[in-house]
């Protein structure tokens, strides 16, 4: 995808897109046990993009919706996102 923070028609829902992506990919690939692997650099570049300029309350509401509809503990996502933390 690759986003262009410079691209004057980039739209929230873009942003919104490139963070939920990337929040799939994850759990499609430590959760699921997808037999392809989804997350990539591109993917992993353009969520942290993002994050830059997505409010807290949104990215936490992209993980919650995504952590029931996928049936992971909310904790254990988190711990998966990010595990330096």
């Amino acid at each position: 995808m690759g986003l262009d923070l410079n691209d004057p028609d980039l739209e929230f829902a873009d942003l919104v897109y490139a963070y939920q992506s990337w929040v799939m990919a994850v759990i499609n690939d430590e959760k699921l046990g997808g037999e392809e692997k989804l997350l990539n650099d591109d993917i992993a570049e353009d969520a942290l993009n993002a994050m830059r300029f997505l409010p807290g309350e949104v990215t936490s509401a992209i993980e919650t919706s995504l952590a029931r509809v996928y049936d992971v503990d909310a904790d254990e996502l988190a711990d998966l996102l990010f595990p330096e933390d």
